[in-house]
């Protein structure tokens, strides 16, 4: 059974070879589609075989060789510089987009304030610096303060235990 599959499997990759190689002589589409109507399969058994998409790939003609009528040949290489150019400038105008709508955002923020008459946004920094500055303060205080408490507990802790252990010496001299 698993020996018939396989026989079946290898007859619908020659009929795809072949497709090919018959598209490419008679300079027909060489699509994924086409290819697999030609050879009479379905496109999810080229797409499971992930080599034939790529002989499909690899036998397509390069720009250059194909009939362009007058224009300029272009080779595949070219087009794929160009396409990561286009993607790098792309990722770049995104970056820029963003920094712009920050800025834009920054200063309709600041003329709002300036509007409104709740104050200046100088006048909120230096509040938000004031509080940043006293949260800190705050912990530090707060942390200091856990720590003194640790010490006087263990410091209390120590007395009792003296307390107690002169407590059973003056008991044990009586």
């Amino acid at each position: 059974m698993s020996h018939g599959r396989h026989a079946g499997t290898d007859r619908r990759r020659r009929r795809v070879q072949v497709a090919i190689a018959a598209a490419v002589r008679d300079r027909t589409p060489l699509t994924v589609s086409a290819i697999a109507r030609t050879a009479r399969v379905d496109r999810t058994f080229l797409y499971r075989h992930r080599d034939l998409p790529a002989l499909i790939h690899a036998a397509e003609p390069e720009p250059g060789q194909q009939d362009t009528a007058g224009a300029t040949p272009v080779s595949r290489a070219s087009l794929q510089a160009d396409l990561a150019n286009a993607q790098a400038r792309n990722t770049r105008l995104v970056a820029r987009i963003q920094q712009l709508e920050k800025r834009l955002s920054e200063a309709l923020g600041e003329q709002i304030w300036r509007e409104s008459g709740v104050g200046a946004p100088a006048v909120f920094e230096e509040l938000q610096r004031t509080i940043s500055r006293l949260e800190q303060q705050t912990g530090d205080l707060t942390a200091s303060l856990e720590e003194r408490e640790a010490e006087l507990e263990a410091a209390r802790a120590a007395n009792r235990e003296l307390t107690r252990a002169l407590n059973q010496k003056g008991a044990g001299d009586r």
